[in-house]
């Protein structure tokens, strides 16, 4: 516990900088919040490593009070913690708010019917009519001032030329206005005059005429503003915590309405902007979890990384959009960027925004809805932390579906490239080029559930040649090592101890004892190696690690019509799939045939036209409503009889293949069947392959990464 001598100060939002347009949330000269007396810090031993926590939106949305109290308040002492948040997720998914700023940024730049233009000039005869952009723009003409509206409840000069907040002797933007008295007004939106010196807010500032609609994503804007409202008001308890929140939501909430407001005029939404949009969710989410700790008792800090991109790696937009990729040295040096703004935070709880300012070529088009597990990742890496932990609401990676296969185990540790295989192949677990950057640090990745924090989750060893181990046997159990019963791996995973963990599961393996410490946890795992080679059973066989299914397949076969080989007909396909971007999962060919999985597209519209365009190379083929079975495991290289086995048992289950493929990684062997008999076949293989027998308690489940 921490007393300090500043028991009146509660800022927990760090954004005392100067703003710029582009966020609403930038930095600046950088001020740390002064903090509270009596609150839960992070340790003071010199010997602790920082502990990176990611919070998926889904647990952030449901659960963040439980986050603070249960989890995030058990590692303060023994560990220096980081947080990151993804953008919460709503009551529904079409609540969520990632969903609702794409929603709000289509709807800014959609035009405004032709007949409620006129209609509002007919009823205002000084009101111009923009027919260009379909949009009523009063007022705007060259005895009409136009003043940029800053961040954080800055004002602007209205249409009539007044000012609704004092303007600075500089000429600066007027000051934001005196904080309402009654946060109740918040839930609606606040009436507002003119912004940009056109279009009001609320549709009833100076020059607008009655009865003129408001752009589709005024609503959608005081919908996200509410969402949030609602989760504030339902997990804080202190009023003046809740009263500062409210005041960041309000203003974080009206800027995105400026900026869309923005965007409509110009009718356009650039990538960057887009960025700055899709962001602000993390941000929203970012200040209500640091809330709530602060709630709790936790020293917490919101830390945005608006502008944590060095200029030295800003690079050029042009080298982006000519195809050139964001090499490794851009996401090493954003790593050590990043470690030193969490290093400033001293023992305070710092929890970080997913989002991490502009990139060359945008966040999105280089990296993808997945920037914030980038971000964690950059920042476990940059500071050299014990192990990147991915909170969501499953206790991990399972042998299968346990939704679908009821014997399904959850696997303590799993290899880099199983992972990734699992990946590909229809399970959520983490991206590999996410994953790499944490593993090519040597830093395990736990991935454990919200619900069951006490449970050891699933680790991903960092060392790529290290084998995983089986959910058969318990190598820490004191006895006989009983089938269905894991022994989680200690927090946080040592090297030496995932080495033991491995090596107690190795068929015919010695232990390395001269890697291993000396500590309880070592010790234990040493003596159940040697249980564990006197014990006779399946799991000493080199098994298959997972089964899993990849659903809403189409298959499509492309056959040549000419009577010799053409040359390009390959690269004719290839062309074509291209640029229809389409992604293929398996691929099977000979020198006349090619026989593509890829996921079924929902528009009807695009399948066709790519039918059409691969009909030139030859006969086409398609059939829908397919899966894809993926066995999975490590261990599978150089197994004799394994796809033997794989391909018997479903025929034996009266399952037709239509296509098979062995990846060139050797460790997936991967068949397309129909998908009425996907739930039996996944059954089928993880009894016959992976040698999972019905009986035994599996212990907790919840649903699988997929």
């Amino acid at each position: 516990m921490s007393t300090t001598p500043e028991p009146h100060a509660h800022v927990m939002f760090s954004e005392t900088a100067t703003t710029t347009p582009s966020s609403p949330s930038s930095q600046g000269s950088y001020s740390p919040p002064r903090t509270p007396p009596n609150l839960h810090q992070n340790t003071i031993d010199p010997e602790a490593k920082w502990l990176v926590q990611k919070y998926g939106g889904t647990s952030v949305g449901k659960f963040p009070v439980k986050i603070a109290r249960d989890i995030v308040a058990n590692y303060l002492d023994n560990h220096k913690l980081a947080i990151v948040c993804s953008a919460r997720s709503g009551s529904t998914k079409a609540l969520g708010t990632t969903s609702l700023l794409i929603k709000a940024s289509t709807e800014a730049l959609q035009r405004t019917p032709k007949d409620s233009s006129k209609s509002s000039s007919s009823s205002h005869p000084n009101h111009k009519s923009n027919a260009g952009s379909g949009t009523v723009s009063p007022g705007t003409g060259a005895n009409t001032p136009i003043h940029y509206r800053g961040l954080f409840g800055r004002t602007y000069t209205n249409g009539s030329g007044h000012h609704t907040g004092e303007s600075g002797s500089d000429g600066s933007p007027p000051r934001s206005p005196k904080p309402r008295s009654s946060r109740s007004s918040r839930s609606s939106s606040p009436q507002r005059h003119s912004l940009f010196g056109f279009t009001p807010v609320n549709g009833n500032g100076a020059g607008s005429g009655k009865g003129t609609p408001l752009p589709a994503f005024h609503a959608t804007v005081d919908l996200i503003k509410e969402e949030h409202f609602k989760a504030a008001r339902a997990s804080i308890e202190d009023p003046e915590i809740l009263e500062e929140l409210e005041d960041e939501i309000d203003r974080d909430c009206e800027w995105l309405r400026s900026f869309l407001y923005a965007a409509k005029v110009i009718d356009e939404i650039s990538l960057r902007s887009k960025d700055n949009i899709i962001g602000l969710g993390e941000k929203l989410a970012c200040k209500l979890m640091a809330a709530i700790l602060r709630d709790q008792g936790i020293d917490a800090e919101y830390v945005s990384l608006d502008d944590i991109v060095p200029d030295s790696l800003a690079g050029d937009d042009t080298d982006v959009a000519s195809g050139k990729v964001l090499g490794q040295d851009f996401y090493d040096g954003v790593a050590k960027a990043i470690a030193e703004r969490i290093e400033a935070c001293g023992r305070r709880v710092p929890v970080v925004t997913g989002f991490f300012g502009p990139v060359p070529g945008s966040l999105l088009t280089q990296i993808g809805r997945g920037y914030t597990d980038l971000c964690s990742a950059l920042l476990a890496a940059g500071l050299g932390a014990s192990e990147l932990q991915i909170w969501k609401e499953v206790d991990g990676i399972f042998t299968a579906d346990p939704r679908k296969v009821p014997t399904a185990r959850l696997i303590p540790v799993i290899s880099p490239d199983e992972a990734a295989e699992l990946t590909y192949y229809g399970s959520e677990v983490v991206h590999p080029f996410v994953m790499e950057q944490v593993i090519r640090k040597k830093i395990p990745i736990r991935i454990k559930n919200v619900e069951n924090p006490s449970g050891g989750g699933t680790v991903i060893h960092p060392d790529p040649d290290a084998e995983p181990v089986h959910p058969l046997i318990d190598p820490l159990h004191s006895g006989t090592p009983s089938p269905g019963q894991m022994s989680p791996v200690p927090e946080p995973a040592s090297t030496a101890v995932l080495n033991a963990y491995s090596a107690s599961h190795s068929s015919g393996t010695k232990t390395r004892t001269s890697s291993i410490s000396s500590n309880g946890s070592s010790s234990a795992m040493l003596s159940a190696v040697s249980v564990f080679q006197s014990w006779d059973d399946p799991s000493r066989k080199r098994l298959p690690t997972a089964v899993t299914i990849k659903e809403n397949i189409m298959l499509i076969n492309v056959h040549s019509n000419r009577k010799s080989v053409s040359h390009g007909f390959l690269a004719g396909i290839f062309g074509t799939l291209d640029r229809f971007g389409v992604v293929v999962d398996l691929i099977a060919t000979s020198e006349v045939h090619v026989t593509m999985a890829i996921a079924d597209m929902s528009s009807k519209r695009v399948v066709d036209r790519l039918l059409n365009e691969l009909k030139r190379a030859g006969t086409v083929s398609v059939h829908r409503d397919m899966t894809i079975l993926s066995l999975v495991g490590k261990q599978m290289r150089n197994m004799v009889g394994i796809s033997g086995k794989m391909f018997t048992t479903l025929a034996d289950g009266n399952v037709n293949i239509e296509m098979i493929s062995q990846g060139a990684s050797e460790i997936n062997i991967s068949c397309v069947i129909d998908a009425r008999d996907a739930v039996k076949a996944l059954n089928l293989i993880h009894q016959s392959c992976l040698m999972i027998k019905p009986e035994g308690t599996r212990g907790r489940v919840g649903p699988w990464l997929f």
